[in-house]
């Protein structure tokens, strides 16, 4: 027979060693004392995470002046190769533009006397003939000066195809292919040829 105050073994049973409290082990529950913490060491505190972003401020602001002062120095350098290229195109201009400035002056003497033999009509040849060998002793020195040398090869040299230019070949007591006379003196201007000497040279025997 039912019995409503009897006690249900199973409802109030409590002392089951899965169903005790005292049976769970203390690092088994976090509520018990002893048991484990969350550990929160790793999290930065609000004191290092505010000393962190003024040092990349700090960093940043170094980087762009860092910048600043690169650009700076390349627009400086970029100013003075812009400055050199123009003086030297202008220094190649003037040594172009006067490049005979000191030939044409060394000629002036020789313009002046020039003038002088011609101012005078009435001079006796022999006059003349002396103003005439004095304007070619100024014209030689002033040819000197300039680097200006005369190609004129004595009878017997041998001839040379990169100064003298053979204009015949005529019998002559001397050696084969040597300079006999010369018909027009050449010249040199610093070791380069102006203008070969017109030569003869000895045919073979």
């Amino acid at each position: 027979m039912f019995n409503p105050f009897k006690k249900n073994r199973r409802a109030t049973d409590m002392s089951t060693p899965e169903n005790d409290p005292r049976s769970i082990p203390p690092d088994a529950n976090p509520f018990v004392d002893g048991a484990a913490m969350p550990d929160l060491s790793a999290a930065a505190a609000p004191g290092e995470a505010e000393a962190a972003a003024p040092s990349l401020a700090q960093r940043l602001a170094e980087l762009e002046a860092r910048h600043t002062e690169v650009s700076d120095a390349y627009l400086r350098a970029k100013a003075e190769a812009e400055n050199t290229r123009r003086r030297a195109e202008e220094d190649v201009s003037k040594a172009r533009k006067y490049a005979v400035e000191s030939f044409a002056e060394s000629l002036l003497p020789v313009m002046d006397s020039m003038q002088a033999a011609i101012a005078m009509p009435d001079a006796k040849v022999e006059t003349v003939l002396e103003g005439v060998h004095a304007t070619l002793r100024q014209l030689s020195q002033a040819l000197e000066r300039n680097k200006v040398i005369q190609i004129a090869p004595p009878a017997g040299t041998k001839f040379d195809p990169h100064q003298h230019q053979a204009i015949s070949m005529v019998p002559a007591e001397q050696d084969a292919n040597t300079v006999v006379a010369v018909l027009q003196k050449g010249y040199l201007i610093n070791d380069r040829v102006l203008r070969p000497a017109l030569v003869t040279v000895a045919a073979p025997k």
